[in-house]
């Protein structure tokens, strides 16, 4: 990481550097059915994602129609997870040649609802560990997005500078909106289904080519305004 620039560019993890949603899916269908409830659908599980690991484990309790109070339930997950995370998960084709040129321009952080241990394992497996400065995720010392806390704590590296927000569901709008940066929209990612038709954002990135353009578009618009 070098970051020439004042600013900073934080990326969610799960549909926005990474495609997970085949592994997420298996793990947590494999959880319901060890538990005696039925199994779940990939689209299913992926409407589950967003909110952390508990919220995806009590969704998914719920929709096999098991108790959403299941001791241990959240430990047996991220049990299964861990032995199949890196099966089929893979960056986004593109994003590393994205970072490659965004790397010298900008600081660059990961925020992400994702367990802390598992967000830096899969980044470190996929070889992109190295390009950010901080990995936040959602079970360490800052509360899960859309709480803003962990963005913000991002402030001292942006040197002044505006900070960008890049992920592909409503809960990255909403935290970078009480944060009070910009949001860009992974729209390629599985989580950007629940916007609907209204992104809620004009910096929309329909593939990980188009987020350099569309990122320093939001970084111009933000050294504008501040």
């Amino acid at each position: 990481m070098n970051g020439a620039m004042s600013g900073l560019v934080a990326f969610d993890l799960d549909g926005t550097l990474v495609d997970s949603a085949a592994d997420l899916a298996a793990a947590a269908s494999a959880l319901t059915v060890e538990l005696g409830g039925r199994a779940l659908g990939r689209a299913e599980v992926v409407a589950m994602v967003g909110e952390g690991a508990a919220v995806l484990v009590e969704r998914a309790r719920l929709a096999a129609g098991l108790d959403p109070e299941t001791p241990a339930a959240l430990a047996r997950f991220l049990a299964i997870y861990d032995e199949r995370m890196l099966d089929t998960t893979e960056l986004y084709p593109g994003v590393r040649l994205m970072l490659d040129a965004l790397d010298p321009l900008l600081p660059l952080a990961v925020v992400t609802n994702k367990p802390d241990r598992p967000a830096v394992r899969v980044l470190e497996a996929l070889g992109v560990r190295h390009y950010f400065l901080e990995v936040i995720g959602g079970e360490g010392v800052w509360p899960r997005k859309p709480d803003p806390s962990g963005l913000l704590s991002l402030a001292a590296h942006a040197r002044g500078g505006p900070i960008v927000l890049v992920g592909d569901s409503p809960v990255d709008a909403e935290t970078a909106a009480r944060a009070g940066a910009a949001f860009v929209l992974a729209a390629y990612g599985f989580g950007a289904a629940g916007f609907g038709e209204a992104p809620a954002t004009p910096f929309v990135a329909a593939s990980p080519s188009d987020l350099p353009r569309v990122i320093g578009d939001a970084v111009r618009l933000g050294r504008q305004t501040s």
